[in-house]
């Protein structure tokens, strides 16, 4: 592997992550409630694409622009997965060592959210009762969910990184 796409793809996967610390503490020390807050999962969003961008711009420039479809794509990756394992990590101990009751909180303020979409959606009341239960058995916050969750992640983010990998790749007539 390229010296240069294992240290950028280890580096932009720190500074992700770090970044995912950066803004959960940052909505944990505001209010609960952005946690519930679509325009906060759009702009978390934004964040993301926009390293993951400049991650690739920044390292198809350092390989002088010979940039094949695998090495994009293995950058990419290797960022995501320690960036989603950072923000992971840093999840379990915030909600489930420093403050469980944090995620109590959120659960009731997701349930009142959803309860609030389903009713603007006109949503059988029988659907509602049964999503409120459904919401309340599952703890998303949990260790086992918040790994099972960055699986899921992770496969986002290799779908992801091959769009990326396709867009970014060297165009040339030698197949690279």
């Amino acid at each position: 592997m390229n010296s240069i796409i294992k240290k950028n793809g280890i580096t932009f996967g720190v500074v992700t992550g770090l970044v995912s610390v950066l803004i959960t503490t940052l909505i944990y020390t505001i209010d609960l409630k952005l946690f519930t807050s679509w325009w906060v999962g759009v702009l978390n969003i934004a964040i993301y694409i926009a390293i993951g961008v400049y991650l690739l711009i920044k390292t198809k420039k350092e390989i002088n622009g010979l940039f094949s479809f695998k090495d994009a794509f293995t950058t990419y990756f290797i960022s995501a997965v320690i960036a989603i394992l950072i923000g992971v990590a840093f999840n379990i101990v915030l909600f489930n060592f420093i403050d469980p009751a944090a995620k109590d909180t959120i659960k009731e303020l997701t349930i009142k959210f959803a309860v609030e979409m389903m009713q603007k959606f006109n949503a059988p009341t029988e659907a509602i009762n049964q999503a409120i239960k459904d919401m309340q058995a599952n703890d998303q916050f949990s260790i086992g969910q918040l790994l099972k969750g960055s699986i899921f992640s992770i496969a986002f983010s290799a779908v992801f990184g091959l769009i990326l990998a396709a867009i970014f790749k060297t165009k040339s007539n030698q197949g690279l």
